[in-house]
């Protein structure tokens, strides 16, 4: 049985990593590269058409709309510079100073036609051409090699579509969650003995380095975001990017009151010492309130990243579960730290300070609160595509139309008369 497991391996190691964005991306450019310089071979007068491979390796991305975008910006600063280059070699020629003007207009073009973050690829086309002895020939070849190097990376994604990155953002999320988990029990560990102040502030640097993880996540979820658009292996892409989009925003706001609730701590750190932040009893139940919320935490970002229906149910009752829990030691919490002020007013505000930002975070993960949010990016998203596209919204409506009174004419999907 260790010698299957042993063999067996690598090929397990092979499937996980099958997936990884590096990989696949050095995969599918070096597929598509090869294909286009095997293409160009034969149809560009060119003895070695590197410009297509170089086309097919710039175009082709990971996800299918970067390489639909990509693939357009990239033909269009790449034909302008040769066009540019085209108008120079007829008018002046190679020299020092027409090399300067060449950059300086290539530039200014590749502004013009909007290329983005390929303006400086007109310039490189334009001085390659320019640099060449047979201006005419060279300048159509490269134009007819960026074609061909466009038309096979837009290919490759098309017939191969790319992948989904849905799964690694949703494990980016989750982790997140279990890291802000890992804090707030440290944090409730520590509130419920005494604490010194060092260890308050070494929780509240702690918190503020949730920023950075903030920060991947997002980049993942961007990439998840890109990997939906326009992929034909995906339906309800919106949703899906609306349901992510929003979980993050949501454990994004809950970083940021953990980092004033840590930060409310060592303020009190600072003013009871060296008495422990609270009570026995009331220390207890802050460790207890902080502990089922870090539950929810994680609930909330299991919630949001599970697809099947059944699993987000399940997960949707867990996590109502968890926040009535959370919500009745949140009374008793309250009452706790009333009874304490009664005796000691010395630090009112900033027991009233734990209790707030215990509240926001409850708003935060609450149910009913997330659909909310989930219903107004939609309607959002939904408006912004209607005053982008309002040909294709109004010819969306009239066929809408048009097939309702298709149906009430034939009885198709109404009643029986």
């Amino acid at each position: 049985m260790q010698q299957v497991r042993e063999w067996t391996a690598p090929a397990v190691s092979f499937v996980k990593r099958r997936r990884d964005p590096v990989v696949v991306q050095a995969l599918r450019s070096a597929t598509a590269a090869t294909i286009a310089y095997v293409i160009a071979l034969r149809l560009s007068p060119e003895a070695a058409p590197l410009t297509a491979p170089l086309t097919a390796l710039l175009v082709v991305q990971v996800t299918l709309y970067a390489t639909l975008t990509n693939g357009i910006r990239r033909v269009n600063a790449v034909v302008a510079g040769v066009l540019v280059a085209i108008a120079f070699s007829l008018l002046v020629g190679l020299t020092w100073w027409s090399l300067a003007l060449l950059i300086l207009a290539s530039l200014a073009v590749g502004h013009l036609v909007r290329v983005d973050e390929y303006v400086p690829e007109v310039a490189i086309s334009a001085m390659l051409v320019l640099g060449v002895t047979t201006h005419g020939d060279t300048a159509w070849a490269r134009v007819l090699e960026t074609l061909i190097g466009a038309v096979v990376g837009l290919a490759c994604n098309l017939l191969l579509a790319p992948p989904v990155w849905v799964e690694e953002a949703g494990e980016s999320i989750e982790g997140l969650a279990r890291r802000v988990r890992q804090l707030m029990l440290r944090m409730g560990e520590e509130a419920a003995g005494r604490t010194p102040v060092d260890h308050a502030a070494a929780r509240l640097h702690e918190a503020r380095r949730l920023d950075h993880d903030i920060v991947e996540v997002d980049a993942a979820l961007r990439q998840a975001e890109d990997s939906l658009r326009l992929n034909p292996r995906v339906r309800e892409g919106l949703l899906h990017r609306v349901v992510l989009r929003t979980g993050l925003d949501t454990l994004e706001i809950c970083t940021v009151v953990l980092r004033v609730l840590a930060r409310t701590l060592t303020d009190l750190a600072k003013q009871r010492e060296p008495d422990p932040l609270f009570g026995p009893e009331t220390g207890a139940t802050v460790e207890q309130l902080l502990s089922e919320i870090a539950n929810a935490v994680v609930s909330f970002a299991v919630l949001v990243t599970t697809s099947v229906s059944a699993n987000a149910e399940s997960a949707e009752e867990r996590l109502a579960t968890e926040l009535r829990q959370a919500a009745a030691t949140r009374d008793k919490l309250a009452q706790q730290l009333l009874d304490e002020v009664q005796h000691d007013v010395r630090q009112w505000q900033l027991y009233g300070a734990v209790l707030t930002e215990v509240n926001r975070i409850l708003d935060e993960l609450d149910t009913e609160h997330r659909s909310h949010r989930l219903l107004e990016e939609l309607d959002r998203h939904t408006r912004e595509q209607r005053e982008r596209l309002p040909r294709l919204t109004r010819l969306r409506e009239r066929l809408g139309v048009q097939e309702r009174m298709w149906r009430n004419r034939t009885g198709v999907g109404g009643r029986s008369r």
